[in-house]
């Protein structure tokens, strides 16, 4: 089993250095400027007007849907608010140093508008299911938008079928084992535990909870996110201030790293900017999925009548996830300097935490808000990804694919706390690619509509025609 595991290990490897890794770099940055300029910046200009829309402002109980906006804000953060915040920031600056931190935050800030671009899009073309829940995603406005638009049926089917599988592959990986590889790296670093037990017992927990479909997830995911990010972001924040010092000189590497790439020190794997751009694209995609096509599914569910506020609304996740809690933990990192400890994965975010907090006299604590923190973040993340793969499932094969569904991802529960840290990852980075490719083709083909949808809805805010 383990040189089954081993060979696949080295394909996936393989298609990651040399095919994947270029094409999100190459795809994923032109789209973002691409979407950046025909918007003019929209993800900046409108940011006030996002914040109102998530704080209630225009929100009409009587408009169609599952969730309010900010359940569905909070759903699909807590898909993305998760151990790419703690596990994939210390990663990505482990082999792609400081500078890879740089390129997380350009991920971020095109993430923004990325995700403005593919949210409106899955709210304009959701479709109703038999028992009145919403459905949408990439899938519906690949099959829909690009088939009508283009004349293409066939192609738009075929597009959306890939998408589709890719997703629920993705939802295996990046949303499940990936998330329970850090928990169980987690609880094994701090207490000992068992990686099979824990695996075990999260995958009962999960199914308990994901049968319940959106609704129940929204509502788990409603309460968690709020408390977990406030507590994690003011434990990192106490740490900041207590190496306000250093500062100046983390910004001061990460902006020369990001240009020069970083020299092999100690235990870090040394790197050139070409890898350090890569390295840092990819895990600011894993931690915000602007354009990969996953958090479309969850915000086509938001009771709205219009699009384009759903998309301002999706708008902010980039901003909180990868500006805000992202930049945290890796000035966190980078001040302590823990990214020289050689240490892999969370033990590194554990050690600069543990160190930070220990300077203002409370040692052996930074562990403990690690752990519990990425239990809160992975745990949210997991649920929240069951449903953008029962989402897939029910568009290949129909409602009755959901439940053997929901069964084969309690079984991934358990392989992404047994599996190594090292074949997780490599298998996330492949299958994020699986999504991401065919979702920017999309958005690219379908901009003539955005951008129409985008100019209507503040034509008619200007009038005084939007309520």
């Amino acid at each position: 089993m383990n040189g089954f595991l081993q060979a696949m290990d080295k394909i996936i490897v393989w298609y990651n250095d040399y095919i994947g890794g270029y094409a999100i770099l190459f795809m994923l940055v032109p789209t973002g400027l691409y979407f950046i300029f025909r918007l003019k910046f929209l993800n900046v200009t409108k940011l006030v007007h996002s914040i109102r829309i998530v704080a209630g402002k225009y929100s009409n109980k009587e408009d169609e849907g599952d969730v309010n906006h900010f359940k569905a804000l909070t759903t699909a953060l807590s898909a993305t608010v998760g151990t790419g915040n703690i596990v994939g920031v210390a990663l990505a600056i482990y082999l792609g140093g400081p500078g890879a931190l740089f390129w997380m935050w350009v991920t971020g800030f095109l993430g923004m508008i990325l995700k403005y671009s593919e949210c409106t899009l899955s709210h304009k073309y959701r479709v109703f299911n038999s028992d009145g829940s919403v459905s949408g995603g990439p899938m519906y406005y690949i099959r829909d938008g690009i088939g009508k638009l283009y004349n293409a049926p066939v192609f738009a089917k075929v597009l959306a079928g890939i998408f589709a599988i890719a997703t629920i592959l993705a939802s295996l990986g990046t949303g499940n084992m990936a998330q329970i590889n850090g928990m169980a790296d987690a609880l094994h670093t701090t207490y000992g535990f068992t990686d099979w037990i824990t695996g075990l017992v999260i995958a009962v927990l999960v199914l308990l909870i994901i049968v319940g479909g959106i609704k129940r997830i929204a509502d788990v995911a409603s309460r968690l996110v709020p408390f977990m990010a406030v507590t994690y972001i003011l434990a990192t924040l106490l740490v900041l201030i207590d190496m306000h010092q250093n500062i100046p000189h983390a910004f001061e590497m990460i902006f020369e790293g990001a240009f020069t790439g970083t020299a092999a020190a100690g235990g870090f794997v040394g790197s050139t900017i070409m890898m350090t751009m890569i390295w840092g694209i990819r895990r600011g995609l894993f931690s915000n999925e602007a354009g990969q096509g996953s958090a479309p599914i969850a915000h086509a569910a938001a009771k709205t009548e219009y699009s384009v506020r759903e998309g301002l609304v999706a708008s902010l996740e980039p901003l909180v996830d990868t500006l805000i809690i992202c930049t945290m933990t890796g000035l966190m990192l980078v001040t302590t300097d823990a990214w020289h400890s050689g240490i892999k994965g969370v033990g590194m975010t554990i050690e600069a935490m543990d160190q930070g907090l220990a300077g203002i006299g409370l040692e052996h604590v930074g562990k403990h808000v690690i752990t519990w923190g990425l239990m809160m973040f992975a745990f949210s993340t997991v649920i929240s990804w069951s449903y953008y793969g029962s989402r897939a499932a029910n568009f290949l094969l129909g409602e009755k694919a959901i439940k053997p569904y929901y069964y084969l991802y309690g079984v991934f529960v358990f392989f992404g706390a047994v599996w190594g840290i090292d074949l997780v990852w490599h298998f996330v980075d492949m299958v994020i690619t699986f999504m991401t490719i065919p979702n920017l083709i999309a958005l690219l083909l379908l901009s003539g509509v955005l951008i129409k949808e985008t100019n209507g809805y503040f034509k008619m805010m200007k009038e005084r025609k939007v309520k």
